[in-house]
Order: structure tokens, then C-alpha cells, then sequence
């Protein structure tokens, strides 16, 4: 495996109109590839970002007629790179909810890997926003890993980046780098964004990259932005800050091994006993 690489992470504002989100995305994408990325990765509801859960619901299509997908796939393929698409929404057979879905295209267009949003963001914000994915979003119930020229990839996406136990089982299967594509928040960003995500590069010794949405959306509703680049050690390498664009740094996978040999605490894990309930003592 080719021991670096440099990837991208495209910054984008979606709307509800999605052949606008489709050719600001793919000029974002094209730009990245100008510039020298390897590897090219989008945020999450790359396909739309709606004021309402039906119009989302209305936008999602099966993987094989879904139009967001199919310009990506052409587009990998003009480009000739690999290209990560942090997720559209995609129909499932046999359900009314949609599945908020991550693909990994290769170079020639196909399909490498894909990988469905496991955990819901069920959320009242004391800011007063609130948020019930599960209402639209069927979870998925499998973690993801992908072999990549470079080395071994754990597909996850947003709000799974507050569950360490996912990413505990990707690094000891194997993975090197953690995708976690987003559309966080801004309050929640604010507070938790740059923590949580080089938190879980350090934990796994992993190199972390975060395409993330940015702005203001339709229904106003608002999103960080600040797409992150982690190394394993948990420097940031690049922050997308808060307008739309994309950023890039130089992947030196040589950094994985050498975390991880300086704090080996993948090699450290322990089985242990829950603690006992104790009851309250009588007042």
C-alpha cells in the first residue's frame, strides 16, 4: 500500500434543490481533484437538506435510479479517483422510512462499499431545536470497513461519532482511517465538534476526516461547518472553518503505526463486571 496520499473533505451549504446541491458538489469535487486529492469526501444529506422530513423522505430514490449517485459514479470515474459520498437518502425495500447512506465509489465509478447510519439523532437542544431522525430514517445495523489503497477505512456517519464503542471495534478490526461525514449543529458543534472528533482519533490511534455541512439551510436551520482532517496523534491538519469550499492535507500513513506504538491502548482492552445496583439508603 502506497504509504501517503492526500485527501479532501468538500464543505458545501445543501438546499432542498437537489440538481443545484448535485452541481455545486461536483464543482467543489473537481476542484479538490485539481488541486492533487487522492481521495475525495462529502458531508452527510449530500443529496438535500429539507425545512421538512417529507420532502426529504419525497428526494430519496433506490441506489440504482438515485440521481445524486449516479453523477457521483460518472464523475468518479471522469476523474478517475476514489470518492467517499458522506450519504443521500436512499429507499429501502419493504420500508416507509428512507436509509441515510455513505458510499465509497471507486475510481471506475462502481460502488466499493456502503454503509447505513446506525445511530438516530433523537435530540431536544436547549436551544429549542429539535430533531427525530428515527421518524424518517430506518438505523442501519452494521458497522463498515473497506480496504482502500492506503489502508483500511471505517465508514461511519455524524451523530455516530458519540458512540466510542463503534469506533473501538473498527480500529481493532483493522481500521486506519474513520470517515464521519456530518450536517452537526451549530450549537452542538460549537460546544463538541472538535473535541469528540480528535477524541476518537486518539483513542484509536486512527487518522479522522469530517466533511461536514455549513450555514444556513432551508427552514433555517444551521450547521457548523469546520470539516476537520485529525492525524492519529490528534493534531487538526485542516479546518474547513465556516463557508463552503473544501480542504486538504497530505495523509502520512506511517503516523498510525507510530501512535499507536507510543500508546498502545488497543493492546490494553480488559474484560470487566458491570458494578452493582446499591440501594438508596433509607433516609
Amino acid at each position: 500500500m502506497t504509504a501517503r496520499f492526500n485527501l479532501a473533505c468538500i464543505q458545501i451549504t445543501a438546499t432542498d434543490d437537489v440538481a443545484h446541491n448535485i452541481a455545486e458538489t461536483s464543482r467543489l469535487i473537481r476542484a479538490a481533484h485539481a488541486a492533487g486529492a487522492d481521495l475525495v469526501s462529502t458531508p452527510e444529506n449530500t443529496g438535500i437538506m429539507a425545512a421538512k422530513g417529507e420532502e426529504t423522505r419525497a428526494a430519496a430514490r433506490p441506489e440504482a435510479e438515485h440521481p445524486a449517485l449516479l453523477a457521483y459514479r460518472a464523475l468518479a470515474a471522469e476523474l478517475k479517483t476514489w470518492l467517499h459520498i458522506g450519504s443521500i437518502g436512499c429507499d429501502v425495500p419493504g420500508e416507509t422510512r428512507i436509509a441515510n447512506r455513505g458510499f465509497m465509489l471507486r475510481p471506475d465509478g462502481s460502488v466499493a462499499a456502503s454503509y447505513d447510519k446506525i445511530h438516530m439523532f433523537d435530540v431536544d437542544l436547549p436551544s429549542g431545536e429539535s430533531y427525530r431522525e428515527s421518524r424518517r430514517f430506518r438505523p442501519g445495523d452494521a458497522a463498515c470497513l473497506i480496504d482502500l489503497p492506503w489502508g483500511r477505512l471505517g465508514m461511519t456517519i455524524c451523530y455516530d461519532m458519540r458512540f466510542p464503542y463503534l469506533y473501538r471495534a473498527l480500529a481493532h478490526a483493522g481500521a486506519e482511517l474513520l470517515a464521519m461525514p456530518s450536517a452537526f449543529t451549530r450549537p452542538t458543534g460549537q460546544a463538541h465538534w472538535h473535541v469528540l472528533l480528535r477524541a476518537r482519533a486518539i483513542e484509536c490511534g486512527a487518522f479522522v476526516f469530517a466533511a461536514a455541512q455549513c450555514g444556513t439551510h432551508p427552514g433555517n436551520r444551521k450547521t457548523y461547518g469546520h470539516s476537520l482532517i485529525v492525524a492519529p496523534w490528534g493534531e487538526v491538519l485542516a479546518d474547513g472553518g465556516e463557508a463552503p469550499g473544501f480542504v486538504m492535507a497530505e495523509i502520512d500513513m506511517a503516523k498510525v503505526a507510530e501512535a499507536r506504538r507510543q500508546v498502545p491502548s488497543l493492546g490494553h482492552d480488559r474484560e470487566f463486571a458491570m458494578p452493582a445496583v446499591t440501594a438508596r439508603a433509607a433516609e
